[in-house]
């Protein structure tokens, strides 16, 4: 028999891993990571691997690599999957459901005391000023991840193409988000079999100069632990507890409030956005934008750049964002509801569809990468669809700049096709100024997010004070 909640045999009575760390200092390490973790994926990674790695040694370079590689494959945040899968490794089960919930539980909260906020005194000029300010830099961050992704993704012809199809695809046909993922990974695949060197990919994780920790250095050893090998019957139990933990509320919901409910169509849509996050969350927040605006009507456009704005200053993942959405929905459709206390209820049903699903892709997968290792046309899928997601980012950066830049935009026909194209005489000084400031200090002056958000919502905030006078 197996312990569900410590994943290993029944009659294990060691009561330890082995590697001396013990669950109290994991737990503090963890909410250290919680904390810094400012400045999207690739800033958490760093954290993670400075600590874990560099500091505390807890895993070798090889090691953490490899669980990365298999986060970089699943769907949601790489980052809080990677600290699932270190934190599992190191203390099983309970270990990986610490590391998870510390991760996301900080920006949780930064997140919704922010959404009171926004909308208590989002009148106010000063907090008018500050989302002014937050929308200019997140816009100039969001080209900064066009290009760094770009950089990395379009290696060759064949990237390149299946970037501008994404782009196509997703502007001019409005094909939604999941179908360029799905054909992209297609692509990359039969590119793959087909024996193209275009396909061919690399591991495309450097690891930092200096001294590289080796796994048989580390607390946890080269040998994988023994709850950490392949157990089908573990595996299909835990699979099923998270599942039901996943799903039961979206059944729940529709089978006593309906499909039409704005509960259960947050529900059922944060939960298909589980399931096809590939890219971060810069990848899928246009098709979320598209649908949450135009479909749902549960905000605004310009709505969007101040949640990506919180999203961005607080810690914890990027797809954070999406948990202001459901805030904002439910307060504008409370559903018979009090609107504050819908909207926190919406805020904690999104937080929870987005992030359970991280836990099943680790939980299922994990003791089982090793299959996976070395896998030219998986690793090919995925080369494909990064490529595709530059497309996707790069839309979205248009969209937001239309919106942002623009008092006003029109649709133009061309034939089956329409396309928003801005009213040129409608652009927006203070909005441009703005961006190009926030611009120059990313690309120009090299500096990083938090400061350049900061800044820019101090400019925002005395402009709109100038301004009212």
């Amino acid at each position: 028999m197996t312990n569900l909640a410590t994943n290993r045999p029944a009659d294990d009575t060691t009561g330890g891993t082995g590697h001396g760390v013990s669950f109290g200092e994991a737990f503090r390490v963890w909410l250290r990571v919680a904390a810094l973790s400012f400045g999207g994926p690739a800033g958490q990674i760093a954290v993670m691997h400075r600590i874990v790695v560099d500091e505390k040694k807890w895993i070798g370079e090889h090691r953490f690599l490899h669980a990365l590689n298999y986060c970089m494959l699943l769907p949601g945040p790489e980052a809080q999957q990677l600290a699932i899968y270190i934190g599992w490794l190191m203390h099983r089960t309970a270990g990986g459901l610490v590391a998870g919930i510390l991760f996301v539980l900080p920006g949780f909260l930064s997140i919704l005391a922010l959404s009171y906020v926004y909308v208590i005194f989002g009148n106010v000029e000063a907090v008018e000023g500050m989302f002014f300010g937050l929308k200019a830099a997140v816009l100039a961050v969001v080209v900064q991840a066009v290009i760094r992704i770009g950089g990395r993704a379009l290696k060759n012809p064949a990237m390149v193409v299946i970037a501008l199809v994404a782009f196509l695809a997703i502007f001019v046909l409005h094909v939604p988000f999941p179908l360029i993922i799905l054909a992209a990974a297609i692509t990359g695949f039969l590119g793959s079999k087909s024996g193209s060197r275009l396909f061919q990919v690399g591991n495309g994780h450097k690891t930092a100069a200096g001294h590289i920790l080796a796994d048989v250095d580390s607390a946890l050893g080269e040998e994988t632990p023994v709850h950490a090998r392949p157990n089908l019957v573990w595996s299909l139990k835990i699979s099923a507890v998270l599942l039901a933990l996943w799903l039961g509320p979206l059944l729940l919901l529709y089978v006593f409030r309906g499909g039409d409910d704005v509960f259960t169509q947050i529900g059922i849509f944060f939960s298909k956005m589980a399931v096809v996050t590939f890219g971060g969350a810069y990848a899928v927040l246009a098709y979320v934008a598209q649908e949450a605006v135009q479909h749902y009507g549960w905000l605004r456009p310009m709505e969007m750049l101040d949640g990506l704005g919180m999203a961005e200053t607080t810690p914890g993942p990027l797809i954070m964002v999406l948990q202001f959405v459901g805030f904002m929905g439910a307060y504008r459709d409370p559903a018979g509801l009090d609107p504050m206390t819908a909207a926190t209820l919406a805020a904690m049903l999104t937080t929870w569809v987005t992030f359970v699903p991280c836990f099943l892709w680790i939980f299922l997968g994990a003791p089982f990468i090793e299959k996976l290792r070395g896998n030219a046309a998986l690793a090919s899928a995925m080369s494909a669809i990064t490529a595709a997601v530059v497309g996707v980012i790069l839309n979205l950066a248009i969209w937001f700049g239309l919106h942002f830049l623009f008092v006003e935009a029109r649709v133009h026909q061309f034939g089956p096709l329409w396309v928003e194209l801005p009213v040129w005489s409608s652009l927006a000084l203070p909005s441009l100024a703005l961006s190009l400031a926030a611009a120059v200090a990313i690309f120009r002056f090299r500096m990083s997010v938090i400061p350049t958000l900061l800044g820019c919502a101090a400019a925002g905030m005395a402009w709109r004070l100038i301004a009212s006078f």
